[in-house]
């Protein structure tokens, strides 16, 4: 009896010794969410959506969503995601942020204006464009149901932070298609 209450002593002792190491837990997981995204960049293409979004950011129900969960703060998770697009070359981003966060303040959310400067450096040189968060939805909604979303969630919890990145051929773009169409008019 005694034998048994040492083992399972010993097993308790293992378990908790392991699941309360946070530094062997972070590594791992982050590498391992940037293999994934490589290797699901090289599947997704133009009309495919890569999101890194906050910690609030809603798991939705479609079929099309596919959700990491990243133990890192958004802007760097941002950088990383950026990078990687930037890197491919099939695709480029059509980059999309909440209208809302430029009307947020530092009274109402502590830390918003630098979160806000620092996304503004991350994403120089990049068109972006703002819309409503419920318009974000909606055109997420439309394109799930086809189309593959990638959801990058953070731990980030300041509103309204996410960056949506609707993907684009980057080697054809709207002008080729559209001397296209007219030849095929002709």
């Amino acid at each position: 009896m005694r034998t048994l209450y040492l083992v399972l002593f010993a097993t308790s002792l293992l378990i908790t010794s392991t699941s309360c190491k946070t530094e062997q837990k972070s590594s791992p997981v982050e590498a391992d969410w940037k293999e994934v995204l490589q290797e699901d960049l090289h599947l997704l293409g133009h009309r495919n959506w890569i999101l890194v979004v906050d910690k609030a950011f809603p798991e939705q129900s479609s079929a099309g969503m596919k959700y990491m969960y990243v133990e890192q703060d958004l802007l760097p998770t941002l950088e990383d995601v950026l990078k990687a697009i930037d890197n491919s070359i099939h695709v480029k981003p059509i980059i999309y942020q909440d209208k809302e966060l430029s009307f947020i303040t530092d009274d109402q959310v502590p830390g918003i204006e630098e979160f806000r400067n620092e996304a503004a450096n991350t994403l120089a040189g990049k068109e972006v464009n703002t819309l409503l968060h419920d318009e974000v939805f909606r055109m997420l909604d439309e394109s799930s149901s086809l189309f593959r979303v990638l959801v990058i969630k953070t731990n980030c919890t300041l509103p309204y932070t996410s960056v949506f990145f609707q993907l684009d051929c980057s080697y054809w773009g709207a002008e080729n298609e559209k001397v296209l169409r007219e030849r095929m008019a002709e």
